[in-house]
């Protein structure tokens, strides 16, 4: 139980830093007139690439292996499904302001993407 504390505190930490490239990617992306779509994907793939690199060295202590990353990519867009699907549900169906919604979307992903981690991305075999 203290490992998985410490690990998912040390993925927040790396979930942070892929936010600060996703967020700040978009932003230099926009203005050389990259259409807002593929703004977003690109700077959401620049994000994985890091969170992943970070999380398999930092987070669970594994080779970062083209492998890994291609299940890692697969478990950040389930990810990102559950957290679009979760700001959409607060702030449509259930009538919530936006950015609630959205914190409550990122927590649910967070802990989503945590499990994926480690239950499949980073899951020693045993």
């Amino acid at each position: 139980m203290r490992q998985r504390l410490g690990q998912m505190m040390r993925y927040a930490g790396t979930a942070g830093v892929a936010a600060i490239v996703d967020i700040g990617g978009f932003a230099l992306l926009l203005p050389s007139g990259i259409p807002l779509p593929a703004a977003a994907a690109l700077s959401f793939l620049a994000a994985t690439v890091v969170n992943y690199l970070l999380t398999a060295r930092w987070v669970f202590y594994a080779p970062a292996t083209m492998r890994g990353y291609g299940r890692f990519l697969l478990a950040a867009s389930l990810g990102l499904l559950l957290n679009v699907g979760a700001t959409t549900l607060g702030a449509h169906l259930l009538g919530w302001p936006a950015i609630p919604s959205k914190v409550v979307g990122v927590g649910i992903a967070f802990f989503a993407n945590f499990a994926l981690n480690a239950g499949f991305v980073f899951r020693r075999p045993s």
